[in-house]
């Protein structure tokens, strides 16, 4: 599923006021951390994640994070991303 403009600024949108929930830190993109994104992604649908370490590897690693997660990138603005995964019933 690849997302359109119009849903990529919707979910924009609907991100601006969410928090990041997850923190990339020193130990970089762990099997650990794509765990909880799942997770959240199932409770939440849309996240943000903040990189407060690997700041220049960020695309890399947000393809990373997407690809192991199945989401959607909605957005990657200064150092937080935005991820979309829609529910499955």
């Amino acid at each position: 599923m690849t997302l359109t403009t119009k849903q990529k600024q919707e979910l924009k949108a609907k991100a601006h006021h969410l928090d990041p929930q997850i923190q990339i830190g020193k130990n970089g993109v762990t099997p650990e951390q794509i765990q909880t994104i799942k997770t959240h992604l199932k409770t939440h649908e849309l996240i943000k994640i903040k990189f407060n370490d690997y700041k220049k590897q960020k695309t890399e690693l947000s393809n990373q994070i997407t690809t192991e997660t199945e989401s959607e990138q909605v957005d990657l603005i200064g150092n937080t991303l935005i991820i979309y995964k829609k529910h499955t019933q």
